[in-house]
């Protein structure tokens, strides 16, 4: 099982980045995905959710109307858009899959930084 971040990197506030999760080792489209973050000193936290099929989405109070996520089941792969990024969303984003209320797989993680 893998799943690979992607687009992470240094962007200025305000600014956008798309961040890519691919998977492979499992049956990608059985599985909730989730994007979570943790920065420094702070506990991880559930950034934003999508259910298997995509119908269904939540996001964090912090990033709603910000951050999108959406997944390519054809291509095994989660997505993470966010736009008007802030410094407060500087952080290394990891990508989950699990069940409706488990997780099961991580990725390795990746690092966004909003800094001027």
């Amino acid at each position: 099982v893998q799943l690979v971040e992607s687009g992470g990197g240094l962007v200025q506030p305000g600014g956008s980045l798309r961040l890519s999760c691919a998977a492979s080792g499992f049956t990608f489209s059985n599985y909730y995905m989730r994007w979570y973050r943790q920065a420094p000193g702070k506990e991880r936290e559930l950034v934003a959710l999508i259910s298997s099929v995509g119908g269904t989405t939540n996001y964090a109070d912090s990033v709603k109307g910000r951050f999108t996520i959406s997944r390519d089941n054809t291509k095994n792969t989660v997505y993470l858009q966010m736009n008007s990024l802030k410094p407060e969303d500087t952080a290394v984003y990891y990508c989950n899959a699990g069940g409706f209320t488990m997780s099961y797989y991580w990725g390795q993680g990746i690092q966004v930084t909003v800094s001027s």
